[in-house]
């Protein structure tokens, strides 16, 4: 089972702060996927800035998404 994602903020440095449904927040650091496929378009900062809540999960403007399981295991509490 897996937590939803309910709110996501853009940060510096290819952060993102995660707010998921049992209201924890936890830090994702897309840097070390910026050279993979599609998600090398989110080096383009307005981009990578456009992230959002897309049901269960975030997406960017360009149609890009990331599974919120991956998110959460991926992701670290923030300090």
């Amino acid at each position: 089972m897996y937590l939803a994602v309910k709110d996501v903020k853009p940060l510096d440095n290819y952060f993102l702060l995660l707010r998921f449904e049992n209201e924890e927040e936890k830090l994702f650091d897309i840097k070390p996927y910026l050279e993979i496929g599609k998600f090398k378009e989110l080096k383009n900062e307005s981009l990578f800035k456009s992230v959002k809540v897309c049901f269960d999960s975030i997406e960017w403007d360009n149609q890009l998404d990331l599974d919120p399981e991956l998110l959460y295991q991926k992701s670290y509490n923030k300090t």
